[in-house]
This record gives C-alpha cells, sequence and structure tokens, in this order.
C-alpha cells in the first residue's frame, strides 16, 4: 500500500511539473486578478448593490490570488517570447518589479484587514488597488495594440 501511494504521488507530482508553464500560469493568473477585480468594480460604479459579506470574500480571493504572484517562478528568463504582453523591463527590474507585486498584495491585504463598511470606503480602496495595477502596466507591461 506505502509503495502505491508513493507511486501515486510521483505521478501526481511529475504531471503538475510537465504542465507547468509560467506563462499560461502568469496569464491565468492575470486574468483570474482582473475578473475579481471587475466584481468589485461593478460595485463601485453601482451596477452591483453593495454587500459587505460578498465584498470581503472578493477581496479575500484577490488576496489569494496576489500570495500565489511569485516573479521569479511567473518570469523566469527566456519567457518574454511568444503571445505575452509582458516588457522586457520586468527582466531588466525585476526588483522594481517584485517591489510592484508586493506593494500591491499589501494594500490587498489592508483591503481585507479592514474591509469596507460602504460603497464609498470600498471605492476608496479599489482606486489604491488599482492604482497598484495600473502602475505596474504602466510600467511592465507592453499596450497591445
Amino acid at each position: 500500500m506505502r509503495k502505491l501511494v508513493i507511486a501515486i504521488s510521483m505521478l501526481a507530482f511529475a504531471g503538475t511539473m510537465a504542465a507547468a508553464d509560467p506563462l499560461q500560469d502568469r496569464q491565468a493568473l492575470m486574468k483570474e486578478r482582473g475578473k475579481l477585480a471587475g466584481q468589485v468594480s461593478k460595485i463601485v460604479k453601482g451596477d452591483e448593490p453593495f454587500d459587505a459579506a460578498a465584498v470581503l470574500t472578493t477581496l479575500q480571493a484577490l488576496q489569494a490570488n496576489a500570495e500565489k504572484f511569485d516573479a521569479e517562478t511567473l518570469f523566469p528568463a527566456g519567457t518574454d517570447q511568444g503571445k505575452t504582453t509582458a516588457s522586457p523591463k520586468i527582466w531588466e527590474d525585476m526588483a522594481g518589479f517584485k517591489a510592484a507585486g508586493d506593494k500591491y498584495l499589501a494594500d490587498v491585504r489592508a483591503a481585507v484587514a479592514a474591509p469596507p463598511a460602504d460603497v464609498d470606503a470600498l471605492k476608496t480602496q479599489l482606486n489604491t488597488i488599482g492604482g497598484d495595477c495600473g502602475t505596474c502596466h504602466q510600467t511592465y507591461r507592453i499596450k497591445k495594440s
């Protein structure tokens, strides 16, 4: 039985290693992030009603997403090629890129630690978090044409 468990574990590990693609992984992470940000954006715009519990759940999901961000794993050397909008500036200034990711994570954590009580508070938090996204995109992303 022990050998079977070890064999299954090794196969599962090998399968995840073979499937690991930093380009696809980072794109999936960013798509998820955009979807979550879009959910709270709808509330700020008045398209959806404010629900404190739902907002907190979304902010917690944003935090979990941000915690998965590992610049070195998701942006290893050589992954600036192919279908990507990642700017070469990422690899030229990896320390600055990591700092931008760290700031985003800190701001999302702060939002989770002090959940907004109303739309105005959410708007303030979203402006901070969205500002982090915008700053990073302006510096480290190639605009789609």
